[in-house]
């Protein structure tokens, strides 16, 4: 018999004064049986970090013509691909054939400088993708934040976030390893 995803729900508040964007989200988060904590919560983050009315969490892990999340013009056209982890460089430029802009949330300690070291060559090529790493302490603390429901606040200024459930916080400053805004 197989497995079946285990919900989660989120409640996020995000304010965003680098863009500005200020918004209250209910989300449903399906976790995959094979999706850790960890790769839950960086997409979670992802969703702060681009949140838009239209941004949506796609089938990720279960679908390989899919992103974790991507967000959709009302014609269909893809506007954000959104890809957390360490993908290979083919699916990032066969991303980039369908969307307007493409990013990559990049998580897993060291493993992430190998990732670049080995892709970062070909996928700086890429004119419509952004990199951001996170640093390993980083993403573990997301992962302990990880709960079958959740409230949490999301504040993002200059470059930094802020994650709290009130209890907790976790700061972050993703690095940029490629296409950094101005």
């Amino acid at each position: 018999m197989a497995l079946k995803s285990t919900i989660f729900k989120a409640n996020l508040n995000i304010a965003d004064m680098d863009r500005p964007y200020y918004g209250a989200h209910s989300l449903t988060l399906a976790r995959h049986p094979s999706e850790t904590d960890e790769r839950m919560m960086v997409r979670l983050l992802a969703f702060a970090l681009f949140a838009d009315e239209r941004l949506e969490f796609g089938r990720g892990i279960s679908a390989d013509d899919e992103p974790a999340l991507w967000l959709k013009e009302y014609s269909g056209d893809i506007r954000l691909w959104i890809e957390v982890g360490l993908p290979d460089e083919r699916a990032m430029r066969k991303a980039a054939g369908r969307a307007a802009e493409v990013v990559v949330l990049a998580y897993g300690g060291r493993s992430v400088d190998l990732w670049w070291a080995k892709e970062g060559g070909a996928l700086w090529r890429l004119p419509k993708l952004r990199v951001l790493a996170l640093d390993g302490e980083q993403s573990a603390a997301l992962a302990a934040l990880a709960q079958r429901g959740m409230d949490l606040q999301c504040t993002i200024q200059d470059g930094h976030i802020w994650l709290t459930d009130g209890k907790d916080t976790v700061s972050i400053e993703p690095r940029w390893l490629a296409g950094k805004p101005d």
